[in-house]
C-alpha cells in the first residue's frame, strides 16, 4: 500500500493569510502545507482519509483519476467542505460516492450538503452513498481492511484508521487504553502534533512524541502542523531517530 500525504498542515494552512512568520515566508517547500488529508493507494484502487477545502488542488496535484471512497474523521470544515469537489469522480465514475464516517458527521453532511441528498437533485449536483460506521470495528473497501480507532478532539469523539500496520490519528487529543490497544505492532503511525505550547483539542508535540513512545511503531509521522511550530528543518532536530515531521506529497510504502 502507498501512502500520500496531501496536507499537512491546520485548519489555516501554511503560510497563513497576511502572516510574516519565518515558517509562512519559508523558502522550503515543505514549509508549504495545504490542509491535511491522506491518500491510500492499493493496485488500482484508492481512498482519501478527509476531504478539506483544498481537496480539488490535492486532486489535481497527485494525478489522482479515480477515487473508491472517501473516509472522514470527523465534521469540522478543514476536513469536509471539499466534498463537493468529488464530482468529477462521480461523473466519470457513474456512481455516488462512498463515505465512511460516524452517524453524527452523516447528520452533519445531510445538512451542509443538502443538495446532494435531494429527491430531485439539481443537474450536475454531486451524490453521496453514506456509510455510518456507529458500532463498527472494521470496515472492508475492496481490497482496503480498516480498523476504527476512537478518541476525543477536545470533547468531541472522532476516529481513525488503521489499515494493516499503519495508522492515521489527526485532530487527536485523548484516547483510552482499550483504543490503544488497537494500536499494537505498527510499522507507520501518523500522528497530529500541533505546536510546542498547550492546547485543548490538540496534542502538543511533547505530548505527541509521548504518545508515539507509548505505541512505539517503527515509524511515525507528524502531522497537522501550525505554523507556531517552526520550520521543518528546525524542528526534525528535535525529534527522536524514529520520528519525522510529514509534509505535502511525501510518498511511503507500507512494506518499505
Amino acid at each position: 500500500m502507498e501512502i500520500i500525504f496531501l496536507g499537512t498542515g491546520t485548519s489555516q494552512g501554511i503560510p497563513v493569510i497576511g502572516c510574516s512568520c519565518s515558517v509562512c515566508q519559508s523558502t522550503d517547500p515543505r514549509d508549504n502545507r495545504l490542509r491535511v488529508a491522506v491518500l491510500l493507494r492499493k493496485g488500482n484502487q484508492q481512498i482519501v482519509i478527509d476531504a478539506g477545502p483544498d481537496f480539488r488542488q490535492q486532486m489535481l496535484r497527485a494525478r489522482v483519476t479515480d477515487l473508491n471512497a472517501v473516509l472522514l474523521t470527523h465534521e469540522h470544515n478543514d476536513h469536509i467542505i471539499g466534498l463537493d469537489d468529488v464530482r468529477p469522480f462521480i461523473f466519470r465514475q457513474l456512481t455516488p460516492m462512498p463515505i465512511y464516517c460516524d452517524e453524527r458527521v452523516a447528520g452533519e453532511l445531510r445538512e451542509r450538503f443538502a443538495y446532494a441528498f435531494a429527491e430531485d437533485p439539481y443537474p450536475g449536483a454531486p451524490r453521496f452513498e453514506l456509510h455510518p460506521t456507529n458500532q463498527k470495528e472494521l470496515i472492508q473497501i475492496g481490497d482496503f481492511d480498516i480498523g476504527i480507532i476512537r478518541y476525543l478532539h477536545g470533547r468531541l469523539p472522532i476516529q481513525g484508521y488503521r489499515i494493516g500496520n499503519f495508522a492515521y490519528l489527526t485532530d487527536i487529543k485523548r484516547i483510552t487504553d482499550k483504543e490503544l490497544e488497537k494500536l499494537d505492532n505498527l510499522q507507520i503511525l501518523v500522528i497530529s502534533a500541533l505546536h510546542h505550547e498547550d492546547h485543548h483539542s490538540h496534542l502538543k508535540l511533547k505530548e505527541a512524541l509521548a504518545l508515539i513512545k507509548r505505541i512505539n511503531p517503527q515509524q511515525a509521522y507528524l502531522t497537522h502542523l501550525s505554523h507556531k511550530m517552526g520550520t521543518h528543518q528546525e524542528v526534525e532536530k528535535l525529534l527522536p531517530k524514529n520520528v519525522c515531521i510529514a509534509y505535502d506529497q511525501l510518498a511511503l510504502s507500507l512494506d518499505n
